[in-house]
């Protein structure tokens, strides 16, 4: 199957032709069945493919009653009394999700997941890893899975049947996933699947975030203390974002760079998650990268080592697109009712 790299010009470029990739999967896919399931991860990077998204549903060019989603993430230990309020937190991922897209949509789409980590009681959580039965962290670097052994009782062991493989299964159960959006962290990660966890560790996993990634999220003025920032996030597995029958990957900007290179044209590696990919395409996968020229630019320096792995670049930089500042974000439905 192919691995196509798009190259766009800048952030609205890349949200554009990202976005043309989902809308014609999925009505290529709607016009033969009844149901799309659509992979979805949070992040700055396809937040502009979401506003186009949104648009094609308020205009009626797709169908947001017959799509259901499956968001990558989300954190554990969220600030607040219960479930409820871990949810609608303004850093949940739940919350930007609506924020960014499910808001957006008229009509709503029926049915979205985002993985229950907020489920989870972050003090339960540390007192059963204290208490030292049924797990271990595994991982070369700062970020570590925690894997709870078959045989885990008590708290762990609910987290493992309820949360982890409760999420999996219910994938399995929709079909699988159709397309999966994902971007990809600064060190090659996809979603929470940190640099130097195995491949293999579990489908869904809990991650035990590091020391860094909590100061980072105070300093970014998301948390007002590592007190109060998630010590931990539910995730995908990059073994299992690329069970979904397309992948699309958008990046931009310089930071980006170097992840995408070592991804496409180093070796497969989890000390490089998104790296997976090059075993999905030639496992039969079918993989898109949509990525601004920043991000690009090494690729396009080494366009011949591209083109020898059978990899398609196809630049768009020359080609006229809409400004996001155009994009109509909250398009009123044709019968002009507002929601």
């Amino acid at each position: 199957m192919p691995f196509r790299i798009h190259v766009t010009k800048d952030f609205d470029q890349m949200s554009q032709v990202a976005a043309g990739v989902v809308e014609d999967s999925m009505t290529a896919q709607l016009a033969e069945r009844d149901s799309y399931v659509l992979g979805l991860a949070t992040g700055n990077s396809p937040t502009g493919l979401y506003k186009h998204l949104a648009k094609a549903f308020n205009a009626g060019r797709l169908d947001a009653r017959r799509v259901t989603t499956f968001n990558l993430d989300e954190y554990v230990g969220l600030p607040g009394e219960n479930p409820q309020q871990r949810a609608l937190h303004p850093e949940s991922y739940s919350h930007f999700m609506i924020t960014e897209l499910f808001g957006l949509c008229y009509p709503r789409i029926p049915e979205t997941n985002v993985p229950w980590g907020t489920l989870i009681e972050q003090d339960e959580l540390l007192a059963a890893l204290e208490a030292g039965d049924g797990c271990e962290l595994v991982g070369t670097d700062k970020g570590r899975a925690v894997v709870i052994s078959p045989d885990a009782e008590g708290y762990l062991g609910w987290i493992r049947d309820e949360v982890l493989d409760g999420y999996a299964k219910k994938i399995a159960a929709a079909g699988g996933i159709d397309l999966h959006v994902i971007g990809v962290g600064g060190r090659g990660h996809v979603a929470f699947h940190e640099s130097g966890i195995p491949f293999d560790a579990s489908p869904m996993l809990l991650v035990k975030l590091d020391e860094q990634t909590l100061r980072d999220a105070v300093i970014d003025q998301h948390f007002i203390s590592e007190a109060v920032a998630p010590h931990f996030a539910i995730s995908m597995g990059a073994e299992l974002v690329f069970r979904a029958r397309k992948v699309l990957m958008v990046a931009n900007g310089p930071r980006k760079t170097g992840p995408v290179v070592e991804a496409v044209l180093g070796a497969v590696t989890p000390d490089v998650p998104l790296s997976y990919g090059q075993k999905y395409v030639a496992d039969g996968g079918d993989l898109t990268f949509v990525l601004d020229e920043k991000a690009a630019a090494e690729l396009l320096d080494r366009a011949d080592e591209v083109a020898a792995r059978g990899f398609e670049i196809i630049d768009h930089r020359g080609e006229p697109y809409e400004s996001m500042a155009t994009v109509a974000f909250c398009c009123a439905p044709q019968n002009g009712t507002l929601t």
